[in-house]
């Protein structure tokens, strides 16, 4: 690991776009301190729809006009003729990121779009398979009304492994109309609303392994599941691409696939886009990846057969508003980061205790923290470096490409929303301490205690309970009940079944 002697310098009067970088960090201060009512973000060139919930709810600037949803229903209109579309998927995350829905016919989609879905809220709030009926650590009364589902119509795209069916992304609110605090799509859009107000914007994508497996077959009277072939080359080469291709059609461009460590093992890499699109689009492989398996007589899992989750990582960089200039980048190709760059690193190192609750959310996601080392420790240092791919945050500087900071916290069964939520909350924070950083180039970056990573899932509930800027960013009430529900599985769970109840819920 680096310490704080070891960043770079750099001339921080290089031109980082038409704002003076003190001009940028006062105006995140007066975001973050500014006082709103919750509001919908909608994602880079999406929209909100109309619905008759209580306007005051939302930001008026935000809602579809009527000759905006006419528009955008008339073509989808035309893509559910021209497919001959029977049903629409009205899709939600839950909590763990999974895909929770409800399909309309095609003949209601237009009444569903203005009106909303209802679906029973413990849907996306509750556990897998809890082994009581409710949780008791807040009141049960949370859990017992609907939510409404109302669909972002830039999501809409029909569905290449499900026949003639199309699917649209939702937002959720109360009956009342008021966003639901615990989505974490809602959550995500909050803070990147935030970051542009302050004047910049996230280019991120995921890049997330995979196990794929075969059917489970019987072997003295016991279910096992052997690894699908390693894909080198072209052996099961359909799969693939099928599944690629499946992925453009629905909005999320794939850079690359390959082979990983084990066998059965794949990795995916997502092409870079701004906003909310990368947690979209890994959303979007969730669910995706499991149908085309089917297909193929195929299981997949984000779980290993050791019982292991497999990594997610958010590879991101911060932009002017307008997209045009790479705030991270110094020089194409320089290991060296910028001013604002550093101020960002500094702020997932501060924070990188509670970004392991949200990243790593189970015990058997923070065992990949510890997996080389063989004393007992109850924590492990934060570690950053230059293009090594060793360390949880992995600076890149690929030449043309600029600088990227991959955070690798995280474990692919991490809900993708709360990944990129955590890691901008984090980043921010960072961007606006003014003993983070300095343009004294004597002053040095980092606080004099290295950051450390909690090992047990206890000690991160604890670190996020106790991190007071995450717990602002994100929102009290999302903490309390995800801190909550981590605490109800942890005392519910056996340890021996545990990879077995993963396995299962994230198939």
């Amino acid at each position: 690991m680096k310490d704080e002697g070891d960043l770079p310098q750099e001339d921080t009067a290089k031109d980082e776009g038409n704002e003076t970088e003190g001009s940028r960090m006062n105006k995140l201060r007066r975001t973050r301190k500014r006082v709103t009512k919750p509001h919908l973000c909608p994602a880079d060139g999406g929209e909100i729809t109309t619905a008759s919930f209580n306007d005051n709810t939302r930001d008026s600037a935000q809602i579809t006009t009527p000759p905006q949803l006419s528009s955008r229903m008339k073509h989808i209109k035309q893509e559910m003729a021209k497919n001959h579309l029977q049903f629409v998927r009205f899709e939600a995350t839950d909590l763990h990121g999974v895909s929770r829905s409800k399909s309309i016919p095609a003949q209601f989609f237009q009444e569903k779009v203005v009106h909303g879905v209802f679906m029973p809220r413990g849907y996306l709030e509750l556990m897998p398979s809890p082994k009581d009926n409710e949780v008791n650590h807040i009141r049960a009364t949370c859990f017992n009304s609907d939510i409404v589902l109302l669909p972002e119509l830039s999501t809409f795209r029909v569905l290449p492994w499900a026949e003639r069916t199309a699917r649209v992304i939702c937002d959720t609110f109360t009956v009342m109309g008021e966003p639901l605090l615990t989505s974490p799509r809602y959550i995500a859009k909050r803070q990147l609303r935030q970051l542009q107000d302050a004047g910049f914007s996230l280019l991120s994508a995921f890049i997330y392994d995979f196990c794929i497996f075969g059917v489970p077959e019987v072997i003295n009277s016991k279910a096992i599941s052997f690894p699908a072939s390693t894909l080198l080359s072209n052996h099961d080469q359909p799969f693939m691409q099928e599944l690629v291709d499946g992925l453009y059609h629905t909005g999320a461009n794939v850079e690359s696939f390959s082979s990983s460590t084990r066998p059965g093992q794949m990795e995916i890499c997502f092409l870079p886009e701004f906003g909310i699109s990368s947690a979209d689009n890994a959303f979007t492989l969730r669910a995706g990846v499991k149908e085309v398996a089917r297909r193929y007589n195929y299981v997949t899992s984000l779980v290993m057969e050791t019982g292991f989750c497999n990594s997610g990582i958010l590879s991101h960089s911060v932009w002017d508003v307008g997209g045009k200039t790479n705030m991270f980048c110094s020089a194409s190709g320089v290991e060296r980061l910028t001013l604002t760059g550093k101020k960002w690193l500094a702020g997932l190192l501060k924070h990188s205790a509670a970004l392991s609750c949200l990243m790593a959310p189970a015990v058997s996601c923070r065992k990949r923290y510890c997996k080389d080392s063989r004393d007992l420790k109850d924590s492990v240092p934060t570690t950053w470096g230059y293009n090594d791919n060793s360390c949880a945050l992995n600076i890149k500087c690929h030449g043309e490409k600029g600088t990227q900071i991959e955070n690798k916290l995280g474990s692919a069964t991490a809900n993708p929303y709360l990944v990129l939520a955590a890691t901008v909350a984090a980043g921010m924070d960072g961007l606006q301490s003014s003993d983070s950083a300095s343009s004294d180039e004597s002053q040095d970056l980092y606080q004099p205690e290295p950051s450390e990573i909690p090992l047990k899932m206890e000690d991160a509930l604890t670190a996020l309970e106790q991190d007071q800027c995450l717990k602002q960013a994100l929102g009290e009430t999302f903490i309390r009940y995800f801190v909550a529900m981590k605490k109800y599985e942890l005392e519910n769970e056996e340890a021996d079944a545990e990879g077995n109840k993963f396995l299962e819920y994230f198939i």
